[in-house]
């Protein structure tokens, strides 16, 4: 007995594609993906922009908020701040210039061999006496853009 194919009643034209052994997409399906993905690429993207400003300035304030501590136990042991000549290598090496701290216990900053940048890759700005903050100290990162006196600063003192 012999096998014999069914012959389909349907004209080769509107059979499926794979009752014809074709495979693939059509141009249709593959601009619709495309304009889906175009979608959600313009609703997540925005979102993710800024997001690495804003990490690098909430670092720039973890640093600023460390050696804030670090100063602050500086002026404990040794009654005042260091000076803007001493700088912020204080905590990390007793200084040797005037006024020598009495009762240096450092290094105040744990781990650190030198004072980090902020960052953009710029120095931390310590002043002391501060203008903005007189009776302490001034501590503070020109921020994203590097100039003095802008919004972009961050700034951390007491």
């Amino acid at each position: 007995m012999k096998l014999r194919r069914r012959r389909s009643t349907q004209g080769p034209a509107l059979r499926s594609r794979s009752q014809r052994g074709e495979g693939g997409f059509t141009l249709i399906e593959l601009l619709l993906v495309v304009v889906i993905i175009g979608i959600l690429a313009a609703i997540v993207v925005p979102r993710l922009v800024g997001r690495s400003d804003e990490a690098r300035i909430a670092a720039a304030k973890g640093d600023l908020k460390a050696m804030n501590d670090a100063l602050g136990q500086y002026e404990v042991d040794n009654g005042k701040y260091p000076n803007s000549a001493q700088g912020l290598t204080a905590l990390l090496a007793k200084p040797s210039g005037a006024p020598e701290p009495k009762n240096w216990k450092g290094p105040y900053l744990s781990n650190l061999t030198e004072i980090p940048k902020d960052p953009w890759g710029n120095d931390y700005q310590y002043v002391c006496p501060g203008s903005k903050f007189p009776s302490g100290f001034d501590l503070f990162s020109w921020g994203p853009d590097g100039a003095a006196g802008t919004e972009d600063d961050v700034w951390l003192g007491k």
